[in-house]
């Protein structure tokens, strides 16, 4: 089912199904493809036991559903989809070790560390990152070079010290301080909505879009990637370990500041259902007329239960 299709009818699980599935379908080839093949045996395998059989692939999502919406390069797409998934899962792979949130769960299964040891996970946390940006430059001319360029710049700057990278430094000094809201949404702005806003970013660079749609597209990304950690946050005290595939009451435990702590269950459940609507109100501003897609991942993103 095209995004046009589903942009002429209300939006549900179902016709966000099949819009979903046969994209998944795609970047889940294109992973199984292109990651780990030419590394040393057990790098590889680390590499993608990492990125395979698992995970919501949110990013890669938005990646394409963005690029449809302005009428993207679909080469480039798929490559800037698997390049933001790949960054994301070498960003799990390193938060995971016990330098950092010493997790043992993550998708359901054994984090790398404890499936490869310590020295391997981080390689392959390495490995990952550098693979994404080798991704966005293929040999060749199916991709413009400046839409290369374009693509490593926002993928760099959403990973680095200005963002994922940035935030996860502010929340390792945050563990048993009291933060305010705007400090909290600061923080997970960086380490939570940069990747986020920027896969949203990343899937627009694919085509030609005015710079007031651009705007609007990337306040539709940041409004996201705040109510993707709030949400978290969320079930992070709601549900348990088996459904979200990780560790939960983890945050409580490590005594960080989340959004339940610091507004209460009922409190948070408000501020991801005003930041939905922050979200699905700049896509109207956009003027973009394919914007169903965005749409049902955005109350995807709010309504899921892992």
């Amino acid at each position: 089912m095209s995004a046009a299709t589903l942009n002429s009818a209300p939006w549900d699980a179902r016709t966000l199904a099949g819009w979903r599935e046969p994209h998944l379908a795609n970047v889940e080839s294109a992973l199984s493809r292109w990651v780990g093949v030419d590394a040393p045996v057990l790098l590889g395998d680390a590499m993608r036991y990492a990125v395979l059989d698992g995970g919501k692939r949110l990013r890669p999502l938005l990646v394409l559903a963005a690029s449809e919406a302005v009428g993207g390069n679909a080469a480039a797409a798929l490559r800037a989809a698997c390049a933001t998934e790949l960054i994301h899962a070498y960003s799990l792979v390193h938060d995971d070790l016990p330098c950092m949130d010493n997790d043992v769960l993550r998708r359901g299964k054994p984090t790398v560390h404890v499936k490869f040891g310590e020295a391997d996970a981080l390689l392959a946390g390495d490995a990952l990152q550098a693979l994404a940006f080798e991704l966005l430059t293929p040999e060749g001319d199916e991709i413009p070079a400046a839409t290369q360029a374009l693509l490593c710049r926002l993928l760099a700057r959403a990973a680095g010290s200005q963002g994922m990278a940035g935030g996860q430094a502010i929340d390792l000094a945050s563990v048993g301080i009291a933060l305010d809201e705007a400090q909290l949404r600061e923080m997970h702005r960086l380490k939570t909505g940069a990747l986020l806003q920027g896969s949203v970013e990343m899937g627009a660079a694919c085509g030609t879009v005015s710079p007031a749609a651009l705007a609007a597209l990337r306040d539709y990304g940041a409004a996201i990637g705040l109510a993707f950690q709030v949400v978290d946050d969320i079930l992070d005290v709601t549900a348990d370990s088996q459904t979200l595939g990780k560790t939960a009451g983890k945050d409580a435990a490590a005594d960080k500041p989340t959004y339940v702590s610091l507004l209460g269950l009922d409190g948070a459940r408000a501020q991801a259902r005003q930041l939905l609507a922050d979200a699905l109100a700049a896509l109207e501003r956009s003027g973009l007329a394919d914007t169903a897609a965005l749409r049902a991942l955005a109350h995807m993103v709010v309504d899921r239960d892992r």
